[in-house]
């Protein structure tokens, strides 16, 4: 890239495969270089290519690039049916790949390899996930998938709420129903950044992250084994680019990107954790904060007295066994405060 800006105001040749702006080099070149200057000819992408060869409707498949990636970022599309097109790193993908789906309950999952497309080496393969016996494989391969799920496979739903065995915790974990209420409070918008102060188990700012590929956040955690573990299910969810800060507000909090919205889960009643998020929230910002002890009942109180906002009371109850028979048995209610920063205030 260096040495192509260097020779800015000469005739530079660039020699790329496929869509240079479909996971490309055109898009790295237009970070330094402006697309006056570029004339670009692109070519059938990967993606097309797979879909002609097997006569898919791009339009109706998920397209996901591991190229360099995670392979945890295919978690989020495993369903049922689902027709998935899949760019690798290398030979070592496709195997990687259908490891993934065996162990995730996908095992029964058609995988088509397509090597080397369009070349005089082009190969295409059908394996299924679970007996993947392919070697030799051209490092230049597409995965293309059709999705078949096995009893007690991980499947990640569409919706805001996710039962909560998805997530391993100690204990410290929003239930989906007030994780439910929760999301759509914080409301989520393109782009946008959380910060998930006192993450817990990270079920928050993962959910948030399913939300859209472009969203981001931060869990800030003072406790490194809950911090750990909030890095695993995060990729276990399939959002491996969650970041976790381990330590604790509002120390923690300082010299991390201004967010968009800021959800606090737990230590929002130690002196000066509200205050701090108040002063970074971006003007226009909703801040969420969900207690459930009295002290930071009371904290919540007087922020509304003085800020205004909502304040919802959520009081879930579920059935369980009483002898014999079933009752309800409630859990903790829980005071939610919901705030939209329309100015700068100091508290």
């Amino acid at each position: 890239m260096d040495f192509v800006e260097s020779r800015r105001g000469e005739r530079v040749v660039v020699l790329a495969s496929g869509d240079p702006f479909l996971y490309g080099v055109g898009v790295t070149l237009c970070r330094r270089i402006s697309r006056g200057e570029m004339q670009v000819i692109p070519a059938p992408s990967s993606f097309s290519l797979a879909a002609a060869r097997l006569g898919w409707a791009l339009q109706e498949v998920e397209t996901v690039s591991l190229h360099g990636r995670p392979l945890d970022l295919i978690r989020p599309h495993l369903h049922p049916g689902a027709r998935i097109i899949a760019l690798t790193s290398d030979e070592k993908g496709p195997a990687e790949l259908a490891a993934l789906l065996t162990q995730t309950g996908f095992g029964e999952t058609e995988m088509t390899v397509l090597e080397a497309l369009g070349g005089p080496l082009e190969r295409v393969t059908v394996q299924v996930a679970s007996r993947f016996a392919m070697t030799g494989i051209n490092s230049l391969n597409v995965c293309a998938l059709t999705v078949r799920a096995g009893a007690g496979a991980r499947i990640l739903p569409f919706a805001s709420g996710l039962d909560d065995a998805l997530f391993e915790n100690d204990g410290q974990l929003t239930k989906r129903e007030v994780r439910a209420v929760t999301l759509s409070a914080l409301a989520p918008r393109h782009g946008e950044l959380l910060w998930d102060i006192g993450g817990g188990s990270g079920s928050i700012s993962i959910e948030w992250m399913l939300g859209h590929a472009s969203l981001k956040a931060i869990a800030i955690e003072g406790v490194a084994e809950r911090a750990e573990r909030i890095g695993r299910n995060a990729a276990q969810c399939g959002v491996p680019g969650l970041r976790v800060v381990i330590g604790r507000a509002p120390e923690a909090l300082s010299g991390l990107p201004a967010p968009d919205a800021i959800f606090v889960g737990g230590g929002g009643s130690e002196p000066g954790v509200m205050a701090a998020a108040i002063a970074a929230l971006k003007t226009g910002g909703r801040l969420v904060a969900n207690g459930v002890t009295l002290e930071m009942e009371r904290v919540l109180l007087d922020l509304q007295g003085r800020l205004g906002g909502t304040l919802t009371r959520i009081d879930i109850a579920r059935a369980s066994p009483v002898g014999a028979m079933q009752g309800w048995r409630a859990a903790m209610p829980v005071t939610q405060w919901c705030w939209i920063k329309e100015q700068d205030v100091t508290i």
